[in-house]
């Protein structure tokens, strides 16, 4: 009887180590699909990305391949079409950040205000969620010399240009459609970051006599400090890879003149009409090493503790 009561803590200890491995063992084969997909489609390709980056590859002729080293990497620097796509992408994100972050904060302070918020945020959601294809063919139409935006200047007197056909006023017209059909994406997640600020700070504030600028420019915006950061960095990154409305825009060459040409539009043009895959590899790592340390500065600016 005394050996039976002393065996069963040892027994009950077996089973449940036992029971732990099969429920990891389980856990680890439910996850398998989601990693062997991961593996597959996003791992493995982006390392052979890199590694072909160091060659003159094609996939027409793949077994021709031959070793460039750092070759494809420093074309980049006396690449014309390469530098003009990059001040492109450059002007395109000093253009359009700072006007989206400031635009969707204006936008979240008002409807966080007003009555029917659930309606604005929908009506001001729907250009993110809508075909970004079809958003630029409206576009097209509305900048069309003939268009609805000359129209409506054409009222106070003022000849609209030529939008999309001009290389003076292509890329800020393309500028205006990224404002406007990401605006509200963005004004969710300021609204979402109002939501987490305690009225009682406001009504302290009140009770000491600040007015509503005070209280916006003392208590809003530094308590939106990361909701901030986060804005700037996923804008900074989508419009340092914009490709889907230059393409539709330019169809698909840049124009004109190149000054709709981004570098993800010339990495598209050099991969899949001129077969270089291995010099566009290594445009899309450069173009990872620029993100990343944008977004490194941006965290060390905006992301710090006070």
């Amino acid at each position: 009887m005394g050996l039976d009561a002393a065996a069963a803590p040892a027994a009950r200890r077996r089973w449940f180590k036992r029971s732990s491995v099969d429920e990891a063992l389980a856990g680890y084969l439910f996850l398998m699909p989601a990693l062997v997909s991961l593996v597959v489609f996003l791992l493995g390709p982006i390392l052979f990305s890199f590694y072909i980056s160091f060659f003159h590859f094609s996939y027409l002729d793949p077994q021709n391949a031959s070793w460039a080293g750092l070759d494809n990497y420093l074309h980049l620097f006396v690449d014309p079409v390469f530098l003009q796509a990059l001040w492109n992408t450059f002007l395109y994100t000093v253009g359009v950040v700072p006007v989206q972050t400031a635009l969707s904060l204006g936008l979240a302070l008002i409807v966080d205000r007003i009555r029917g918020k659930t309606f604005f945020r929908i009506a001001y959601y729907l250009p993110t969620v809508t075909s970004t294809v079809a958003v630029s063919v409206m576009f097209i139409f509305i900048f069309n010399p003939t268009g609805l935006l000359n129209q409506l200047l054409a009222l106070f007197h003022i000849q609209g240009p030529n939008w999309l056909n001009d290389p003076t006023f292509a890329l800020p017209a393309v500028m205006m459609i990224a404002i406007w059909s990401t605006a509200g994406q963005f004004m969710i997640i300021y609204l979402a970051g109002l939501q987490e600020i305690p009225d009682e700070i406001y009504e302290a504030a009140a009770i000491e006599g600040a007015s509503g600028w005070k209280m916006l420019r003392y208590i809003t915006i530094p308590l939106l400090r990361r909701t901030t950061f986060l804005v700037i960095v996923m804008g900074m990154i989508g419009t340092f890879q914009v490709f889907d409305t230059v393409y539709v825009i330019s169809r698909g060459d840049g124009g004109p003149a190149g000054a709709t040409m981004t570098v993800v539009l010339d990495i598209f043009n050099k991969a899949f009409r001129d077969m270089s895959m291995g010099y566009a590899s290594a445009m899309a790592f450069f173009l990872f090493v620029i993100i990343l340390l944008l977004t490194l500065l941006q965290q060390w600016i905006l992301g710090r503790e006070e």
